[in-house]
């Protein structure tokens, strides 16, 4: 379906009538086990792992959005990351952004390691840095961009370039943005990871993950890593994500015209520090995001004077939510070093440049007004 523009795909791709009744909306199959049609033969389906139709609806779906050859869907975006390192061997060396979800570094530093992979972080904004941290051994580079909480960009063609010349692949967290807004793949990259949980889904319920592959060889790797490993998405959770997708475009739209206008608030107000938005000019990767990135999204990050004027800021909240997560219809605000990036260590928060002041918004569809005027006095409350 790549010929159709992007909100023809978000409703259709994956989306067909079912043969069978001639349902609009895919049928979930909750069934564990299939009947075979022979020794050896099937309809295409054995056993739910290996492959379930719901969730073959919502691959089918994703690979389309992110213009790859295949998508995988997981039971979480930690699983996916799971998914994407699960080949590498003994010996191997990852490279990752240095400001990244600190699950996803607590994954890397506690439990990847242990499998004698080499783990290294480095500014990714920075090109001379990344092609200097390249080894001999190096097989992946993993980029999240914008970073979360900090919104870092990393130029993913220029990258990409480096590490091809070096013989490694690039896979991209596009959680952030979506492929509405980025696509990874068509600008060089090898994979795209997302947490379904957020945007794609849209509406916190359901936690999901997905990898996006780029070439056969690729895929053949994740078919066999959901069936060995066995964290696949339930078909209810498959089911949740097809329905966020169809309305992905038009939310995807108002989440960043509400960002837009937050951040343009924030930006003047003398209570607000560093903040972090890279749809506004004075970004340092302002030129880059209008370069990579087909808008600016709806996160944000912004610095209060310390832990406790981020308390009071929270509490006074009375439509933003006191939440984690992100890319729901309704807005969060959150303190990083307490949520986000609890999971590290002190040392490693300041290693990121995450301090005690750092609150983190997810924007969501609500009125731009009614969600200014919140923020306009909760920060009178600080």
């Amino acid at each position: 379906m790549a010929q159709y523009k992007y909100p023809t795909l978000a409703v259709h791709a994956g989306q067909h009538p079912d043969p069978l009744t001639g349902a609009v909306n895919v049928p979930v199959y909750l069934s564990s086990t299939f009947e075979l049609t022979g020794v050896g033969t099937d309809r295409g389906w054995d056993y739910s792992r290996a492959g379930n139709p719901t969730r073959d609806r919502l691959e089918t779906a994703l690979a389309a959005l992110e213009g790859g050859v295949s998508g995988h869907a997981f039971t979480s975006g930690m699983a996916a990351i799971r998914g994407l390192v699960a080949m590498l061997r003994c010996g191997d060396h990852l490279l990752c952004s240095a400001d990244v979800y600190a699950g996803t570094v607590r994954f890397f530093d506690e439990i990847v390691v242990r499998s004698g992979i080499e783990i290294e972080y480095v500014d990714t904004s920075d090109l001379a840095a990344v092609e200097a941290a390249i080894k001999p051994n190096t097989k992946l580079i993993h980029l999240e961009t914008p970073s979360n909480p900090l919104m870092v960009l990393a130029d993913i063609g220029a990258i990409a370039k480096i590490a091809h010349a070096h013989g490694a692949e690039v896979s991209v967290d596009n959680t952030f943005l979506s492929p509405v807004l980025q696509s990874p793949i068509a600008l060089g990259a090898d994979i795209v990871m997302h947490s379904t949980t957020k945007y794609l889904n849209g509406h916190s319920d359901g936690l999901g993950g997905a990898l996006i592959t780029s070439t056969q060889e690729q895929k053949e790797r994740f078919i066999l890593v959901q069936k060995a490993e066995g964290a696949v998405m339930s078909p209810f959770e498959c089911f949740l994500v097809l329905r966020g997708i169809k309305t992905l475009p038009l939310r995807v739209q108002k989440h960043e015209e509400n960002g837009r206008a937050v951040a343009e608030f924030l930006s003047t107000h003398p209570k607000v520090r560093k903040l972090a938005y890279p749809g506004l000019k004075c970004h340092p990767q302002y030129e880059l995001a209008c370069r990579q990135q087909k808008g600016f999204g709806s996160m944000m990050s912004f610095e209060l004077k310390s832990r406790d004027e981020c308390a009071r800021f929270l509490k006074a909240l009375k439509i933003f939510l006191n939440a984690e997560s992100l890319g729901g219809v309704e807005s969060l605000a959150s303190h990083s070093a307490t949520t986000t990036h609890g999971s590290v260590s002190e040392e490693v928060r300041r290693r990121m440049g995450i301090n005690d002041g750092r609150i983190r918004l997810s924007i969501g569809i609500e009125d731009k007004e009614d969600l200014i005027a919140d923020l306009d006095q909760a920060l009178a409350a600080v």
